[in-house]
C-alpha cells in the first residue's frame, strides 16, 4: 500500500506549513482551513447555468445552489451534501465537486446549504437534508427536475445523505434512483483498522474527526444513533441502488467497504471502489491531484447509469 506520487508531494507540501492540532483550533480556524484546502479544487468547470435560491426549512430558509449542464427544461436531479465534518464546509468550498457532478453525470445538481454545529448541533443538519428532499421531490419542476431523482454526498455529506436515504426508505416514501457515496464517514462510534492505520499524517485525521464530532453532537446523544452512524442500521433493507467511493489511504476507508458488504448482503445493488493511492476527499482536490478527474469520469458513468 503506497500514495500515489502526486498525492505525496501534496501531503508533503501540507506538513511543510506545520498545520497547528485540530484539537487546538476553533470551530473558525476549522472553517478557514478547509476553505484554504478546497482552493486546490482546480479551475472552476464552465456550466449552461449555475443559480442560487433557497427552499423553506423546519427553522428558517435553507439556500440551495442549482448546477446546469444544459439548458433543458427537465433533467434527472442529484441532491448533493457537501462535507466538512457537519461544522465546516459550504456552497462556496464544494463548488468545484458540485460542479464536476452535474457535468459528469449530465444531471442537473442542486447542493444544499444544511445548518453547521456547534450553532446548530444534531440533528439539525439531518432536518435540513430532509426537509430539502422533500421539497425537491414536492416541486420538481422548481428545479427543473424530472421524475428521476437521486441522492449524494461527501465525507459528512455522505453522512447526512446515507441517514436520510436510510429514513426516507423505512417512512415508506418512495425510493430514489440512486445514493451516492464519496470517502463517507458512516460510523463515529468505533475505531476500524484503518483509523488507526492512518490517524495522522493522511489530510483528514483522527484528531480532526474527534474535534468535529465534539462540536457536532449535543451534550447525551449516542454516537452510535444510526441517524449519525448509519453503518449501524439494523436494517438497510428496501435502499436505492448504491455506488460507494473511498480511498486506500483514509482513515474512513473500513467503514465505506463494510456499508457496501451490508447493502449487498440486504439485496440493494451496490458498487464499491476502493481508489488505489488516494486520500480523503482525493475528488475534490483535482488542482492538485489529476486523478480527481479520472475519477469523476467514472463516477460520472456511475450517476448516468442509474438516473437515465
Amino acid at each position: 500500500m503506497s500514495l500515489e506520487p502526486r498525492v505525496e508531494r501534496f501531503l508533503k507540501l501540507l506538513a511543510a506549513s506545520n498545520p497547528p492540532n485540530t484539537l487546538d483550533t476553533t470551530v473558525a480556524e476549522r472553517r478557514a482551513g478547509l476553505a484554504e484546502l478546497m482552493k486546490f479544487s482546480g479551475p472552476a468547470l464552465p456550466l449552461e447555468r449555475v443559480e442560487d435560491t433557497s427552499i423553506p426549512g423546519r427553522a428558517a430558509a435553507i439556500p440551495v445552489r442549482i448546477y446546469s449542464p444544459s439548458a433543458a427544461d427537465r433533467l434527472p436531479g442529484l441532491l448533493y451534501f457537501h462535507g466538512g465534518g457537519m461544522v465546516a464546509g459550504s456552497l462556496e468550498t464544494h463548488d468545484a465537486v458540485a460542479r464536476a457532478l452535474a457535468r459528469a453525470g449530465e444531471c442537473r445538481v442542486i447542493s444544499v446549504g444544511y445548518r453547521l454545529a456547534p450553532e446548530h448541533r444534531f440533528p439539525a443538519a439531518l432536518d435540513d437534508a430532509i426537509a430539502a428532499l422533500r421539497h425537491v421531490r414536492a416541486y420538481p419542476q422548481d428545479f427543473g427536475v424530472d421524475s428521476r431523482l437521486g441522492i449524494a454526498g461527501d465525507s459528512a455529506g455522505g453522512t447526512l445523505a446515507a441517514a436520510t436515504c436510510h429514513m426516507m426508505a423505512h417512512q415508506g416514501e418512495r425510493p430514489l434512483a440512486l445514493q451516492l457515496l464519496l470517502c463517507p464517514i458512516l460510523d463515529y462510534s468505533r475505531s476500524t483498522p484503518s483509523k488507526r492505520e492512518f490517524a495522522s499524517g493522511y489530510l483528514v485525521d483522527q484528531a480532526t474527526l474527534d474535534h468535529d464530532l465534539v462540536h457536532y453532537l449535543p451534550a447525551g446523544a449516542d454516537p452510535a444513533d444510526p441517524r449519525i452512524s448509519p453503518l449501524l442500521a439494523e436494517d438497510l433493507h428496501g435502499l436505492p441502488r448504491t455506488f460507494i467511493h473511498t480511498a486506500e489511504c483514509d482513515p474512513l476507508r473500513d467503514e465505506g467497504a463494510r456499508y457496501a458488504e451490508r447493502l449487498e448482503a440486504a439485496g440493494t445493488p451496490t458498487s464499491y471502489v476502493c481508489h488505489a493511492g488516494m486520500i480523503h476527499l482525493f475528488y475534490g482536490l483535482a488542482g492538485v491531484i489529476p486523478y480527481a478527474r479520472t475519477a469523476m469520469t467514472t463516477i460520472g458513468a456511475e450517476i448516468r447509469a442509474a438516473l437515465t
